[in-house]
């Protein structure tokens, strides 16, 4: 039988970051397994639980997954890379065999450097790259998960979907280590999903999922025809139903691609995609994602259900989100500051839990089941929908008459020559100057003395004394290791685009709506509802607390506008350029200030830069319009005297170097040495002329870097940079980073920089 209501797929952190705090243990201590094992399940049996008790039919399930699921993927087809397979099986515990593997793959060791890390297509959400070859072959490690998978189907029966992600997706976000190409291994692929399927289905399985989101990109015609032939053959030898997944774009070209090949269900993203869908005929099940899955604005339940019934006209329709819930928070209803000081705002949103119940009114009412509360959840909305539209919160008349006025010379500096002249003079740095990105090691300490603070066991003056004490540390350390541009260390930020939000009017923040980004690392993304601006000043006291330590430039540090909006939940009830243009405004009054306080350098971090990239070409020249046109109108109000610096991770550049070079920052710090220093080819090529900062340290691997990788690292670069534009730094911030490897790492990129300059 159909499924009437499903999601399509589940977060796995934990309303309270259980697994995080489990894992983060067991890497200190691998005595803990047990307990990291009794985490993952009970996270999972209790998210399992809920979604059915919520009057969903149909749940998804991924394993016990503990880092990321395309790592799980690789994993479980025995391609994990090559360096880390003279690591032991892991002695049980309840853990996978392969998870020390699996650990070090993901993060490294203290030899062995991590795989590559990088966003999930345009989300904030990021994946271990896989790491292939032209001799690659599978070789199913599958115990685990098929142990995991009887587990579930004991506890709840067929209701429980296992996931996989598809052939397709799992190799197009692969590299190779040897030039060759990734997809060359698809057929190969199939055939050993092929193998996998039928064990999956001995164990009662009845429906299991596969995600082929790239599936709304740009894909080759003969590589579609081979996704064809191969579902073809899964959904003949399987003895499974499929649901091919896909989400983040149009649905219309997985249709084309699926129809008549015997899946039984195809799953469309209705929020980004198109409703329309010509090529659906109504023979497969299509399981119409109405329910945003990547933003927290209550679903138009009304509108939803018209679009739900006009598909219900030509085929069995089953109603889902968009995407899967990982990207939103777990449950709206922890929020009680949120809901005491913004009560009408909170009545406009809906985390994870409201989602689920969204979905499940929904299928209700298709199947025209609707109870009297499913009516009042109905009436919920248009009045919520209907208050959003008309409130004046989302409105300001000054913010909007200043952006009307916005010329297109306000997103203009002079001409990099000239500029490079003026801060030739203004800072007299180095050769091959040295610096840091930004953030410096967040001790305990800083975290006790933010929790006395927002407990109220500390007024104002004493949580900004502990904090001015940490940045006096900070710019010590700095200059007994030598590096030549200081920053403060940022020890009174939390998180660099929470930090900002809170400080922004039209921007709300949250206490416990946690979502996860990558392994780990939690974030807790800010709500923007209304018009953006900026009350006052909200880095200048600190950067004069650094800079009146040292004669040494320290840099002015805020995020950008991009970055801002891509690591927010944004409204959606006006073009994204729009809110990105405030966002700008408020960030070049900030400058502005920053530069009267005497900053010689100022850095606006983009890393989001590349995340927003729509997924089709066609989309993609608006878009860079408006996010380049945005970073410009907040930083070209500074002085030619004044470098202004940005930075960018764990996105993939060599798509965008023309962009960055459009962005007209003096000097552009990247992420490169987790992956291989690939950029340096696509700078090379496109004759970059701009200041440079290539990462030398990954610093998300929990290990010191060689000085003959750092230095050899810096060879590469100046291999391919020129030297007058080349500066020495890590790959990203250390927040996340102790002291003490902290200290030994720039002690080698010191060393790495001041050989390089005596041998230039």
């Amino acid at each position: 039988m159909n499924f009437h209501a499903t999601i399509a797929g589940v977060p796995r952190i934990g309303p309270d970051r259980e697994l995080k705090k489990a894992l983060e243990t067991y890497w200190k201590d691998s005595s803990t397994g047990r307990s990291l094992a009794s985490t993952a399940t009970q996270l999972t049996n209790n998210y399992t639980n809920a979604v059915l008790a919520a009057g969903v039919d149909a749940v998804p399930f991924s394993g016990r997954s503990f880092y990321d699921a395309t790592l799980d993927t690789s994993a479980l087809l025995g391609v994990l890379p090559e360096r880390v397979q003279d690591i032991a099986d892991h002695d049980n515990d309840g853990l996978p065999a392969f998870i020390d593997r699996y650990f070090a793959t993901a993060r490294g060791t203290s030899e062995l450097p991590a795989s590559a890390m990088t966003k999930w297509f345009d989300t904030n959400y990021h994946y271990i790259v896989p790491e292939l070859s032209a001799s690659t072959t599978f070789s199913l490690d599958d115990s685990a998960f098929l142990e995991d998978v009887s587990d579930q189907i004991k506890r709840v029966g067929t209701a429980v979907r296992p996931v996989l992600v598809g052939p397709l997706t799992y190799l197009s976000l692969a590299r190779t280590t040897d030039g060759s190409s990734a997809l060359s291994h698809l057929d190969e692929l199939f055939a050993t999903y092929a193998r996998l399927l039928p064990r999956i289905a001995d164990r009662g399985v009845e429906w299991l999922q596969l995600d082929e989101p790239t599936l709304v990109t740009e894909v080759d015609a003969a590589v579609l025809e081979q996704v064809r032939a191969g579902y073809e053959k899964l959904s003949a030898a399987s003895g499974l139903k499929l649901l091919v997944q896909t989400y983040f774009g149009e649905g219309e070209q997985a249709l084309q691609t699926l129809s008549g090949t015997g899946v039984a269900a195809i799953g469309v993203d209705l929020v980004a995609g198109s409703t329309e869908l010509p090529s659906w005929t109504g023979s497969e099940l299509l399981v119409a994602g109405v329910v945003d899955g990547r933003n927290v604005w209550r679903t138009d339940l009304d509108a939803a259900l018209e679009t739900l019934r006009g598909l219900a006209e030509r085929g069995p329709v089953a109603v889902s989100t968009s995407c899967s819930l990982l990207h939103v928070p777990y449950n709206l209803d922890r929020e009680a500051q949120l809901r005491a000081e913004h009560p009408e705002v909170v009545e406009w949103l809906a985390f994870g839990t409201e989602k689920i119940q969204e979905v499940a009114v929904l299928s209700r009412a298709l199947q025209s089941v609707s109870t009297p509360a499913d009516e009042a959840a109905l009436e919920a909305s248009r009045k919520a929908i209907a208050a959003r539209a008309e409130s004046p919160l989302t409105h300001n008349s000054s913010v909007r008459k200043r952006t009307e006025a916005i010329t297109e010379e306000q997103r203009h500096r002079d001409p990099v020559a000239k500029r490079r002249e003026a801060q030739a003079t203004s800072l007299d740095l180095p050769p091959l100057p040295t610096t840091t990105i930004g953030s410096f090691p967040q001790t305990q300490e800083i975290r006790a003395a933010r929790a006395k603070f927002r407990k109220g066991d500390i007024d104002v003056a004493a949580y900004e004394q502990a904090m001015k004490d940490e940045v006096a540390d900070v710019i010590r350390r700095q200059e007994e290791l030598g590096l030549d541009v200081l920053v403060h260390g940022e020890p009174e930020r939390n998180d660099m685009v929470q930090y900002f939000s809170e400080q922004l009017e039209g921007y709300l923040s949250t206490e416990f709506a946690w979502v996860q980004s990558y392994g780990s690392r939690c974030v807790r993304p800010p709500i923007i509802f209304g018009d953006v601006h900026r009350p006052e000043a909200m880095t200048v006291n600190w950067y004069k607390a650094a800079q009146d330590l040292t004669n040494k430039p320290v840099k002015g540090m805020l995020t950008g506008p991009v970055t801002m909006l891509a690591w927010s939940f944004v409204r959606d009830d006006q073009p994204l350029g729009e809110t990105a243009d405030q966002v700008a405004l408020a960030l070049q009054d900030e400058i502005d200030d920053l530069v009267a306080a005497g900053a010689q350098i100022i850095q606006v971090d983009e890393p989001a830069i590349r995340e927003l990239l729509p997924l089709r070409k066609e989309d993609q020249p608006a878009y860079l319009e408006w996010a380049v046109g945005s970073f410009r109108l907040a930083t070209a109000s500074a002085p030619n005297e004044v470098q202004v610096h940005t930075h960018m991770c764990y996105s993939e550049f060599n798509e965008l170097i023309d962009t960055v070079s459009n962005l007209d920052a003096d000097v552009t710090s990247i992420e490169a040495a987790r992956n291989g220093m690939q950029v340096l080819e696509a700078l090379k090529t496109a004759g970059y002329e701009l200041g440079v900062g290539p990462g030398v340290w990954d610093i998300h691997s929990p290990r010191v870097p060689s000085q003959s990788e750092v230095d050899e690292l810096l060879a590469s670069a100046l291999d391919s940079v020129d030297p007058r534009l080349l500066w020495v730094n890590p790959d990203c911030g250390l927040k996340t980073r102790g002291w003490d490897e902290t200290t030994e790492s720039l002690k080698v990129l010191v060393s790495a920089a001041q050989k390089a300059r005596q041998n230039a």
